[in-house]
């Protein structure tokens, strides 16, 4: 629990005082008791004693009173909230490479598939946009709600020379950047999805783009598709297209994202799952005294109650 006003809790120190007045005057009645030598004429002319209940409306009413001292100190819960802003970028490789058909049907068409699929299910509140990439890297959709348009985007999709992984992390920077009037200044929480078979052949390096991510917060996570027995036809040639999944993880692992592989549909699915969770809320702080206050009611009318029962008296 967190205190908003914890400089107030002081009030809680007075507690002992009350209890120690409380047993002082508890022993004080009990020896002006004894002062009778006859207790059995005692006996019969004093009312019976309430015994143990006599303490009952005095415990109530301390514990009300020290459930309204940290009512009093504005205690907190954490909660978590739903952050509008939340923004992804899906960064789809169309280099040539991607036409292997290692990963059934190509990996480009997988790509495509995996990436319609994980806009189709992100929950409402994420904004999402699209960047291709093969010799330089360009945004098809701009961040916002209507998965429509980003969906349409990839289906429009067409295969060009050259990787740049790199270039493909700075335009999805920008993205968020410039996603409203306030992101200059206030960049909403972003997180960035990269689909590849992992070789960066030309533009910024993979190291200046882990660099750019860190400074902006904006972690990576990556999806490689493909498997070392990649081949491609390029002009009636044949050329081995093997899957650099190292690049991928240690551009995940350096922004503090996460590695997948197209190839583990249960690992596709966590992106969903660690995506939602780390990008989706906010933890805050939020004010919680009406609780204690209301319970420390309920002990004030049990003391009243008690007292009233047993003594025919409030407190």
């Amino acid at each position: 629990m967190t205190f908003l006003s914890p400089e107030r809790l002081w009030l809680l120190g007075v507690l002992p005082a009350l209890a120690a007045v409380y047993v002082l005057l508890q022993l004080r009645r009990g020896r002006h008791a004894v002062r009778f030598t006859n207790l059995a004429l005692l006996s019969q002319i004093a009312p019976r004693r309430p015994g143990w209940r006599r303490h009952v409306a005095a415990a109530l009413f301390l514990i009300m009173i020290t459930l309204m001292m940290i009512g009093f100190a504005r205690p907190a819960d954490s909660v978590k909230v739903p952050r509008d802003r939340a923004t992804i970028l899906v960064a789809i490789d169309v280099s040539l490479s991607m036409m292997a058909r290692d990963v059934p049907p190509s990996r480009f068409d997988a790509a495509k598939a995996a990436a319609k699929n994980f806009i189709g299910e992100l929950p409402g509140r994420f904004n999402v946009g699209v960047v291709a990439f093969a010799g330089s890297a360009n945004l098809i959709a701009a961040p916002s709600a209507d998965r429509g348009a980003a969906i349409a985007s990839i289906d429009q999709l067409v295969l060009a020379k050259r990787t740049a992984i790199g270039e493909a992390v700075f335009t999805s920077l920008q993205a968020v950047r410039s996603f409203d009037a306030e992101a200059s200044q206030d960049p909403p929480p972003a997180h960035i999805v990269l689909l590849s078979d992992g070789d960066n052949t030309t533009g910024r390096s993979v190291q200046e783009a882990v660099d750019a991510s860190r400074a902006a917060h904006v972690p990576v996570s990556t999806i490689a598709f493909g498997t070392p027995y990649g081949t491609v036809d390029i002009e009636g040639e044949t050329t081995s297209v093997s899957v650099n999944k190292e690049t991928l993880r240690s551009l995940a692992d350096s922004t503090e994202g996460k590695a997948y592989e197209a190839a583990d549909a249960d690992q596709l699915r966590e992106v969903y799952a660690n995506i939602g969770t780390s990008l989706g809320f906010k933890t805050e702080h939020r004010d919680v005294a009406a609780r204690y206050t209301g319970i420390a009611l309920l002990f004030a009318l049990a003391a009243g109650g008690a007292s009233l029962a047993w003594f025919s008296r409030l407190p």
